[in-house]
């Protein structure tokens, strides 16, 4: 059995039998004793729960920008903490590359890919960038990218317009496909002899859409195309093997679905393009197929990269299916109920496949600022407006500690508001 398969394994069996719960009590931290129930229960879940501290002014439904870390985690980050602080550059000169090295190879375990391809950052938005940046851009070259795509890094793409004289070419990705097919023919007719870069969302972070990577990384490569997959929503979120996607580069922050704490992203580059990559601050000593070249970033919080390590042992505690199972299951459960509502439009695609824990919805009379004040100031409920790129509402983003019992207080707002006019 491949590691990789094995860990999995052991993510959808540790929790057959009650088990000891992964807590270490640090300095005013939180840590609840009782054991994990059997797994097919809604004990399980409400078990889950009591891992995370949460405020009880309103009901959290936007853990899409930032997950709220559980408590186990936010306890092992403070033990790290006191061991940086206390042996001091004795630790920075000693094992801080040896231990950060550990924690990388970990996870490119846990994300699919090889450990030589994979680089820890601080987000989504700086693996990206350092991409887009740093590619070896002539005048006449095309990239493609999607109005729906994160702002960040579309900014950074007219940036490097500007500089560089590159050619920007935005597609609209429709918010209900009536095919994967549609898609890839989307990126595809934008394809020219200049084109070298195409950026794709691996899931909209707007609607919570599910692109088929793997299809548009096989067709961009037909045409000498590389691909670059912003996948900030999905490590943590959804079953992710970056090998098997076929891209050239993949991005994510480890701060939003895998609850590391705040300030973790990821970058894979696949071998063959790591030394064609310009870096964003210089590093002494590398060979240019060495991806740490890629990534010197001078003195930085090193505990929390440690933490890393206690976030996917959290989630492989949980198992990433049964995760992404009861991540679908509560979106479902809201928006089935509010599809057919007059009113109020789903803006994420109804199959399942399309979607996991986010989705986005809105109400035809009121802009997405005015519903979002009014969820929280009438109703209690936390949420984020989007009022772009064809998407007009509210991003809901639940966590798998949240509840049917405030999910229910979300849909009963929604459909009181959809009846006033």
């Amino acid at each position: 059995m491949k590691k990789r398969e094995f860990l999995k394994y052991l993510g959808r069996t540790s929790l057959a039998a009650s088990i000891v719960p992964l807590t270490v009590n640090g300095q005013n931290g939180y840590s609840d004793a009782s054991p994990y129930p059997y797994v097919d229960s809604d004990e399980f879940w409400e078990r889950i729960r009591k891992d995370y501290r949460l405020k009880p002014d309103y009901v959290n439904l936007e853990n899409g920008y930032y997950c709220i870390t559980p408590t186990p985690i936010l306890n092992k980050l403070w033990e790290h903490t006191q061991k940086v602080n206390y042996e001091g550059s004795y630790y920075m000169r000693t094992v801080q590359w040896e231990n950060k090295e550990r924690v990388t190879e970990k996870l490119a375990t846990f994300v699919g890919c090889d450990s030589e391809t994979l680089v820890i950052t601080r987000n989504a938005t700086e693996s990206l960038d350092l991409i887009i940046g740093g590619f070896p851009w002539q005048e006449g070259d095309e990239a493609i990218f999607a109005y729906q795509d994160y702002g960040a890094m579309r900014d950074h793409f007219y940036l490097i317009r500007d500089r560089y004289g590159v050619v920007c070419k935005e597609v609209s990705v429709p918010n209900h496909p009536k095919s994967d097919e549609e898609i890839v023919a989307l990126y595809e007719s934008q394809i020219t002899p200049r084109t070298k870069l195409l950026m794709v969302c691996h899931m909209i972070n707007i609607t919570g859409h599910i692109l088929p990577v793997r299809k548009i990384c096989d067709m961009a490569h037909k045409y000498g195309v590389e691909v670059m997959v912003d996948g900030a929503h999905t490590i943590g979120h959804i079953d992710v093997n970056i090998s098997d996607l076929n891209c050239d580069y993949y991005g994510s922050s480890l701060h939003k679905w895998l609850s590391a704490p705040l300030g973790v992203g990821l970058l894979h580059v696949a071998k063959r393009n790591i030394s064609k990559v310009w870096p964003l601050l210089a590093e002494h000593g590398k060979e240019s197929h060495d991806i740490l070249r890629l990534n010197h970033t001078g003195t930085n919080p090193v505990q929390i990269y440690l933490a890393i390590n206690e976030a996917i042992d959290y989630l492989q505690l949980i198992g990433i299916q049964r995760k992404e199972e009861r991540l679908r299951y509560l979106q479902r459960y809201w928006s089935n109920q509010l599809r057919n509502v007059p009113n109020v439009v789903v803006n994420t695609p109804v199959e399942e496949h399309r979607s996991c824990g986010i989705a986005n919805v809105g109400i035809v009379h009121m802009k997405p600022k005015d519903l979002a004040e009014t969820l929280l100031e009438e109703f209690k409920v936390w949420t984020v407006a989007i009022d772009e790129s064809d998407v007009i509402g509210c991003r809901i983003t639940p966590n798998i500690y949240t509840t049917i019992k405030e999910l229910d207080v979300f849909v009963n707002a929604m459909k009181t508001l959809a009846k006033r006019t």
